[in-house]
């Protein structure tokens, strides 16, 4: 290649975004204008993807951590071929159009996740690489890798400043992911100001003592230096790679290359002149596409439909040498559960003592892991209080962490076919991670902490549910019930907060046997994340021939247990390990002859999906008392307990006593729910 027609193709990525910038008057001009470059260079040389099948499994991930620069990433696929027109791109942040103003999955062909809070797509890249190791570790044989790609991102200064981003470069150091690379868009200036006033550690440093290979480019226009960055992080198999290339926001900018003006606003209309002169391109007509940058860029056409046909056609010879594994690996691949996935979930007989629903959840994800290979995850940290080791199945760990004999802490092995993922107490790069586990594919990622952590994680969870992504979250010690450990550890207004996120179900079942369906509704999403809310103390194990079958924890809500003539003049509602306390309530209350309804309500997302008369069946429209309880903020309940109900919850921090002092001292006890009730019939 020439270097003029490389000058031209960078040229034309950088004005197709600036020119989309300007006529949607919103936008950032300025990374796109600065790192065209090292994108140009990663997608015509290194990148190995199809235009005409974005969703070929065997392909490099690419993520645009930085997702301001948008339009860096839309002028790329338009350019390559794939489905986003040159009308898509003059939409640009418009309503209804495939180009909005951070990249979205979903919406747009090529795009592999929603980016745009900083740092989040970093991590959301080491979970890619993650589950390339561990399809690679567990699928590939001697001469046969069907599962060989790699997964770069471009991140910027506002990437490497936000925690997530040190976590989860701190872990991926740990697991030395030599298939991840990032491109540091290193133009020192953010939206507000230059960088030298908040961020002037060394970053090279700093990645190196993560564990990570640093090359530095000191010319962000110098596509030879670019190129030679790349290829030696390729050829690393054992580190991850930052390449350090000094960019410069707003480049060919007369009056604002380098400064904050170039970041988060279009130069205006008289700058893109200017800069058009200064860079040599013609001021007219906007979204120019010269015929010969263009046919380059095509070239991935034909370049992707050969890499596919070469990985099908290894598909194809493993699948005649292995035809047991291909079809375990394809099925992954298609996100298609196994017959019979969850045959050995146990039905748990009724014990007035009962379990711990954390434990009970513990029991089944072991009972299902061996016949649904595709469960992987972990903890921050908690295992041993979540009970959320998968045994037998091994850590995922490189292999040189441990001796080729030695046991991980699951006790199946150290190796990146571990489906034991450790990371560490790192709640909110755990959220990404496994966010970037789900939209690779291959995959049914799982994360847990203790439910007051969620706090950490609320930004990968949100957008979780923005994707739709299938992932699961196991959240233990769920209420001011788990003790002495005090108000940091108590959640009181987190079940309210994650019920606000739409797209989001939040299930906190009440025994048992609602948490064993409540997996199974977990596995069987595939639009959306499902969180589990558990308890640390036990509760009762309800006898399912005395009280409705668990299976009822689908419809969200369902009657527990009726009044004798089905007419109930009092409903008590209750979710988690406030189930036993309303059964225990009613009983009571019959004796002194009221007619009493008890309805568990594990989710009420998949209450609220339910026809509006399944729910009038549960829940009757009729002006009949209702009183909720809940160990937690009662923010919510007033719309299922209507204008004659009442709310038992907790409206203030906890305190250090043992989980049933707590709960005595605010009142969830038979006879406040009892004096409640009594007063609403009154």
């Amino acid at each position: 290649m020439s270097n003029e027609l490389d000058q031209l193709c960078i040229n034309t990525i950088r004005f197709l975004a600036v020119d989309a910038v300007q006529k949607a008057n919103s936008g950032h001009p300025g990374m796109p204008l600065g790192a065209a470059p090292m994108a140009y260079v990663l997608w015509t040389r290194l990148l190995r993807h199809n235009p005409r099948n974005p969703h070929w499994f065997d392909r490099d991930r690419f993520v645009l951590s930085a997702g301001h620069g948008s339009m860096l990433l839309y002028s790329l696929l338009h350019l390559t071929g794939y489905d986003l027109s040159l009308d898509d791109i003059r939409q640009f942040r418009q309503w209804g159009s495939k180009t909005p103003g951070h990249p979205e999955r979903g919406c747009t062909p090529g795009v592999e996740i929603t980016t745009g809070p900083l740092g989040q797509g970093l991590a959301n890249a080491v979970g890619m690489a993650i589950a390339e190791a561990e399809l690679a570790a567990r699928y590939n044989r001697p001469g046969l890798d069907v599962i060989d790609h790699a997964t770069y991102a471009i991140v910027s200064d506002g990437d490497l400043m936000e925690g997530v981003a040190a976590e989860a470069a701190s872990l991926a150091g740990h697991l030395k992911l030599g298939k991840l690379t990032c491109l540091y868009d290193d133009n020192r200036v953010t939206l507000a100001a230059g960088t030298d006033i908040t961020f002037t550690e060394d970053r090279a440093r700093r990645f190196e003592a993560y564990g990570w290979q640093t090359e530095s480019v000191a010319d962000g226009n110098d596509v030879a230096a670019i190129l030679a960055a790349l290829q030696s992080a390729r050829a690393d198999t054992t580190r991850p790679s930052l390449i350090l290339t000094r960019t410069h926001l707003g480049y060919g900018s007369p009056h604002k290359q380098d400064t904050f003006a170039a970041h988060g606003s279009p130069l205006g209309v008289d700058e893109v002149r200017l800069t058009k002169q200064n860079l040599g391109w013609p001021v007219e007509p906007p979204f120019l596409i010269p015929e010969s940058a263009l046919a380059h860029f095509r070239e991935a056409l034909a370049r992707g439909a050969r890499d596919e046909a070469a990985s099908n056609d290894r598909m194809a010879a493993y699948a005649a040498e292995f035809p047991e594994l291909a079809f375990e690996l394809q099925r992954r691949l298609n996100a298609e559960l196994p017959p019979g996935w969850d045959a050995d979930i146990p039905d748990f007989p009724p014990d007035a003592k009962g379990m711990a629903t954390r434990v009970a959840s513990g029991e089944v994800m072991n009972a299902i892991a061996p016949r649904l290979p595709a469960l992987t995850g972990g903890s921050a940290d908690l295992d041993p209080s979540t009970h959320t080791a998968l045994k037998a199945e091994g850590d995922f760990n490189p292999p040189a962490t441990k001796d080729d004999d030695a046991q991980g802490s699951a006790g199946g092995g150290w190796s990146y076919a571990g489906r034991n993922l450790h990371f560490g107490v790192r709640e909110h790069a755990m959220g990404a991670i496994v966010n970037g586990l789900a939209a690779h594919g291959g995959t049914l990622p799982y994360g847990s902490t203790f439910l007051i952590f969620s706090d950490y994680m609320r930004p990968p969870i949100r957008l979780a549910a923005l994707m739709g992504l299938p992932v699961v979250h196991v959240f233990t010690h769920d209420s001011i019930a788990l003790g002495e450990d005090g108000p940091t550890h108590q959640p009181v207004e987190q079940l309210a907060a994650l019920r606000a996120i739409p797209n989001l179900t939040v299930i906190r079942p009440g025994d048992a046997n609602e948490t064993a369906i409540a997996w199974r509704v977990a596995v069987e999403a595939r639009d959306r994340p499902v969180l589990l809310v558990l308890c640390r103390q036990d509760v009762p194990t309800l006898d399912r021939r005395r009280y409705a079958r668990a299976e009822g924890l689908r419809n969200g809500a369902y009657v527990l247990a009726d009044a004798p003539n089905g007419n109930p003049e009092l409903i008590l509602i209750a979710s988690g390990s406030e189930v036993g306390l309303i059964i225990a309530a009613a009983e009571r209350l019959g004796a002194e002859g009221i007619a009493v309804r008890c309805v568990s309500m594990p989710s009420w997302e998949l209450f609220d999906a339910l026809p509006q008369t399944d729910r009038d069946a549960v829940l009757p429209p009729s002006l009949v008392a209702r009183l909720a309880v809940e160990a937690g903020a009662a923010q919510g309940w007033r719309r299922y307990v209507g204008d004659r109900g009442d709310v038992l919850g907790v409206e203030r921090f906890g305190a250090s006593a043992p989980g049933a002092v707590m709960m005595r001292e605010y009142g969830f006890t038979v006879d406040e729910v009892c004096r409640r009730a009594r007063n609403l019939l009154r």
